[in-house]
């Protein structure tokens, strides 16, 4: 059984172009990454990593499934994200005493102390881009928190 080949129009192409939420939103992900990447080089840092020691910066050591729900990531790719930090002795993962088959994750006094070295970096930088944008900032978190809640 043959499949006829359905042609998309340049019209097409044009109008996802201009309106697909989900390309705009990529290509700006993708931009902030480059900018925060950028400045946190000096220590070594990705944006991602950031997010990731700042997720558990908290009292106690975080399971893994609350710290992937938090940054919307399936464990698998935590698990991966996790490896350069436990080299680096920025975080450790330890067995939950509640249950022998859960992990553990939390910063080390050094993953604390780069992240309060990494944290004025941030703060600065978001303050510029914050300065950049034309409408406020806070309606725009609040819509792509709902986003990312409803989905």
């Amino acid at each position: 059984m043959t499949q006829d080949v359905i042609e998309v129009p340049l019209a097409t192409t044009l109008e996802v172009r201009d309106a697909c939420l989900c390309m705009h939103v990529q290509r700006a992900a993708r931009a902030l990454a480059r900018h925060f990447d950028e400045a946190f080089r000096p220590l070594n840092l990705t944006n991602g990593q950031f997010s990731l020691l700042m997720s558990l910066n908290r009292p106690k050591p975080a399971a893994m499934g609350t710290v992937a729900g938090f940054l919307a990531m399936d464990r698998t790719t935590l698990t991966a994200a996790l490896k350069p930090l436990v080299r680096r002795k920025l975080i450790q993962i330890t067995q939950d005493p509640d249950d022998a088959r859960a992990r553990l994750v939390q910063l080390t006094p050094a993953g604390r102390k780069l992240l309060g070295r990494a944290v004025p970096i941030w703060r600065t930088h978001h303050g510029a881009l914050e300065k950049e944008l034309s409408r406020p900032v806070a309606a725009l978190k609040d819509e792509l928190k709902a986003l990312s809640r409803n989905r």
